[in-house]
């Protein structure tokens, strides 16, 4: 398919404006979209319209919907592959409201979701986004756990709180359609960290961030899912905040920016020498680990540095013994 969008579903003719677009990114998720659509045909806040991208995936999304073809309100759009950044930015340019709601394709919204989330953007409207709490659900190390446990949000939300991850910003938010054209969308360029982006360039052009404190999705944790790409993320981390860097300056903002480049670029270097320790090739490890000066992590990190380079063998079973740890919270 070229760049040209194939909308195989259009907006029933006569249906008036919906409130909230509900944005559905479903590339490999065909098996679990169903789900997802279900929590949003339970939404209290019935005037929605929910556009659902297939980007070239690899499973049947169409066939995933069918069972769906008799709501009007729920579109898919077939696009070709450029990431999940274009593919949002697509379907987001369908779109007939002017609110902007994100499900990922295997995540599930709790029936106040909509209710609440619109009753709180459009409180104030300096907000460009509102965000929420989230509850883990999927594998068994976070189940039932709040997001928030695990990714502060501790309020308010500023420029400088989000640069330091003193407040995280859940990624199914609600968005004001004229705070996402007025700051660009989507960066397509970004293969993760793209909402953190988006986040960022909305703070700094002064739009406001809100919060609501209450657990209104669900949040799959699943084998595989991008979010637990943890290399892949924190590369892209680090260029996000590489480029905020260059936009802000010489300013308090900027420097925060410059370190924050910095802590990524290093724990991007330790996940690399992580990754081939586990994969067995430890000495390469070791090697890269020493280059990114691993030892300064932490108490623990300094322990453990000597022992793995005096006895590499242990550095497989050490390793694996902190990624548990760190899944189990």
């Amino acid at each position: 398919m070229n760049d040209a969008v194939a909308a195989t579903t259009g907006p029933t003719p006569g249906v008036p404006a919906p409130d909230v677009s509900v944005i559905v990114p479903a590339w490999g998720l065909a098996h679990l979209v169903g789900e997802t659509l279900v929590s949003l045909q339970a939404q209290r806040h019935a005037n929605w319209e929910a556009i659902v991208v297939d980007d070239g995936a690899p499973d049947d999304v169409a066939g995933a919907l069918a069972p769906f073809g008799g709501d009007p309100r729920i579109r898919l759009l077939r696009t070709d592959n450029r990431g999940v950044s274009t593919a949002r930015n697509r379907a987001i340019g369908h779109a007939r409201a002017p609110l902007i709601a994100l499900l990922d394709g295997d995540d599930i919204y709790e029936p106040d979701y909509l209710s609440t989330m619109i009753g709180a953007i459009r409180a104030d409207e300096a907000l460009g986004f509102v965000c929420c709490d989230a509850t883990y659900f999927g594998e068994e190390e976070r189940a039932g756990r709040r997001f928030s446990e695990f990714s502060p949000q501790r309020p308010p939300i500023t420029l400088e709180r989000v640069l330091r991850r003193d407040f995280n910003v859940f990624t199914a938010c609600i968005v004001r359609l004229a705070a996402f054209d007025a700051t660009g969308g989507y960066d397509g360029g970004l293969a993760a960290a793209e909402d953190f982006d988006l986040w960022l360039r909305m703070l700094e052009a002064g739009w406001q961030g809100g919060y609501v404190a209450q657990a209104l999705v669900r949040y799959r944790r699943r084998a595989g899912s991008l979010s637990r790409q943890t290399t892949l993320l924190t590369r892209a981390l680090a260029r996000v905040y590489r480029a905020a860097e260059r936009r802000l300056g010489d300013t308090a903002e900027g420097r925060t920016a410059a370190a924050m480049a910095l802590r990524a670029e290093h724990r991007s270097a330790w996940e690399e020498g992580d990754a081939l320790i586990r994969d067995g090739r430890v000495r390469e490890g070791l090697r890269v680990l020493r280059a990114a000066r691993a030892w300064r992590r932490s108490l623990r990190w300094s322990l453990a540095m000597p022992l793995m380079i005096a006895l590499p063998a242990l550095a497989g079973p050490i390793l694996r013994g902190r990624q548990r740890r760190n899944e189990t919270g």
